[in-house]
């Protein structure tokens, strides 16, 4: 199996919902919800890919850094990587159904596994899907994160409890899924939170919570003092606010701001090792992949996302030793041009 053969796979089933571009910026799916494209012109998600690549890396060679140390460590789990899957769920109306959601979440929970990684799952419409991915999760010994949609508090509160069942290392709400189509088209009440709100959330369990979604200082304040224990700076991938400025834009300023306090992660238009290492140069702590994976499941299963986790590890370990970082926290703004 190799890239190859699983970008060719995935575009036979992915039936048109991805075209497995060359280049995958936006400019193909724009407007594309339901789908994976961008919401409206897709500018959300045009930016996400465009102002990540505007920024440029200092080589540097006279150094020592031969074999980079890529390992992280997350809510206890040693990671032979900081690149997690991001949480996605939809596939009969987002990637055309060629997988159901059961072999989603397993072939994204394994392969970032095998990978030594971590993979995300997500919720949708239907409750079959937050099921499937916590299913997925409690079969790798609860090596996972499911993330709970923005719902009324007390369905929030029973999504939390079959998290807890399965064990998961920690928990998650996409709060930048509160206006998303496709919930409003299935008649899914999920809206933004009050501090209040949270509060109440994370202080009714005891595992680790993530709140996805934040774009600004200000919030990512407010995620601090509601008890988040990590955050991930998000548009939601592009797909449910047009014209926001793209994650790398703002990472950089609320890494700053969260001080080390809790890890901040962050997604959105990353495609290889080197799209990594300037996020993290930015500040984050991992970064989390998205469309690069929905490719790989469709084309290649569990090992089809190992395989595309691995390569992207490689292609940072090989930034890392021409930046001149031996491990992830020398990577630092001195990186970036």
């Amino acid at each position: 199996m190799t890239m190859k053969t699983i970008r060719q796979t995935a575009r036979e089933k992915l039936k048109g919902f991805c075209r497995v571009c060359p280049e995958c910026n936006g400019k193909a799916c724009a407007g594309e919800v339901p789908g994976i494209g961008g919401i409206g012109t897709a500018a959300s998600f045009k930016s996400n890919v465009v102002t990540l690549a505007a920024f440029r890396l200092n080589m540097r060679t006279l150094h020592g850094a031969k074999n980079p140390d890529t390992t992280y460590k997350l809510f206890g789990q040693d990671l032979s990587t900081p690149i997690l899957g991001a949480p996605i769920t939809g596939n009969v109306y987002n990637m055309g159904g060629a997988l159901n959601e059961e072999e989603w979440a397993g072939a994204i929970i394994q392969g970032c596994l095998t990978a030594g990684a971590l993979g995300c799952t997500g919720d949708g419409a239907d409750p079959a899907m937050y099921n499937s991915g916590v299913d997925a999760i409690a079969k790798a010994q609860g090596r996972g994160i499911p993330f709970i949609k923005p719902r009324e508090k007390e369905e929030v509160f029973n999504y939390l409890r079959r998290a807890e069942k399965a064990g998961v290392l920690a928990v998650g709400m996409d709060i930048d899924g509160a206006g998303l189509v496709t919930m409003a088209l299935k008649g899914q009440p999920v809206g933004p939170k009050t501090k209040e709100e949270m509060k109440a959330i994370i202080s009714s369990t005891s595992v680790p919570f993530i709140i996805k979604g934040v774009m600004t200082v200000d919030e990512a304040e407010i995620a601090i003092e509601v008890g988040a224990a990590a955050i991930v700076v998000s548009n939601h991938g592009g797909r449910v606010l047009d014209h926001t400025p793209g994650t790398a834009e703002v990472l950089k300023k609320i890494a700053e701001a969260v001080g080390g306090r809790i890890p901040v992660l962050v997604d959105g238009g990353v495609r290889t090792g080197v799209d990594v290492l300037k996020m993290l140069a930015l500040g984050a702590d991992a970064v989390l992949i998205g469309r690069p994976l929905v490719i790989a499941a469709y084309g290649g299963g569990a090992e089809g996302v190992a395989l595309a986790i691995r390569r992207m590890t490689n292609e940072l370990k090989q930034a890392m030793i021409l930046t001149g970082c031996a491990t992830l926290s020398d990577i630092t703004r001195d990186v970036l041009f």
